[in-house]
């Protein structure tokens, strides 16, 4: 696992598929997002050379309800004793009571869909707090939720308008360039969140995969929604 510097406050956790970020203020911590099953050693470990102790962790907040997610939230929280908090379109699923549905693939993505089905199965995790549109959370001087359903149903973004910080999720992918995310549930729905978190104009970017954009992120949103004008989607 890699640990990047995004800001002095921000770390992000890149593993092996994916990643997860570090918030900091003062000595409380919050995680987006917790890697896959497995993770938890690994992220303990890097809170630790940052100089900050896992303990301080009081909150998971969980983008989706996708494995390589949530794999390793229950195990962080059951050790450091953090609230997991989660969308309501997504709670059942992390949970373990209901099946996510499966994506409609464009053809391009099949064959990455066949690279990345090593990510281990994740055990049902609790959901402490089940989020809704606009719920406000306490870090980061006021974390706005954005429901931007269409990768999954719960899918979120976390916004710190304080920070000028927004936590995308796989709503958006950057890797290689800013594009919309990759193995939606509706293809269409997920382009109008795409939309709707770009015009949220942040000026960092912080994708659930792929780097960071630490600064201008706004006009690169803007500019990759830009690019899908009536995007639209046989179904069936």
């Amino acid at each position: 696992m890699d640990l990047v510097e995004v800001l002095p406050r921000l770390h992000m956790f890149r593993f092996a598929v994916g990643q997860a970020y570090l918030w900091r203020d003062g000595s409380d911590l919050t995680l987006i997002d917790a890697g896959d099953t497995g993770a938890a050693p690994a992220i303990e470990n890097a809170i630790r050379a940052l100089g900050l102790d896992p303990d301080r962790v009081s909150r998971i907040v969980l983008t989706h309800g996708h494995e390589d997610h949530y794999g390793a939230a229950q195990e962080l929280a059951d050790r450091h004793g953090a609230e997991i908090l989660a969308h309501s379109g997504d709670a059942a699923v992390i949970r373990g009571e209901e099946a996510m549905a499966a994506p409609v693939f464009l053809d391009w993505e099949l064959p990455l869909w066949e690279q990345t089905r090593t990510v281990p199965g994740a055990p049902p995790t609790r959901v402490d707090r089940e989020l809704a549109d606009g719920d406000v959370l306490g870090f980061g001087g006021g974390a706005r939720v954005v429901h931007a359903p269409g990768h999954t149903p719960g899918s979120i973004g976390i916004h710190l308008p304080r920070h000028g910080v927004l936590f995308t999720g796989d709503s958006v992918a950057g890797v290689g360039e800013v594009i919309l995310g990759v193995f939606n549930i509706d293809p269409d729905l997920a382009m109008a969140s795409f939309r709707r978190l770009a015009a949220l104009e942040p000026d960092i970017a912080c994708f659930g995969h792929g780097d960071p954009l630490a600064g201008g992120a706004a006009a690169v949103l803007r500019a990759s929604a830009d690019r899908y004008p009536g995007f639209q989607v046989e179904h069936g």
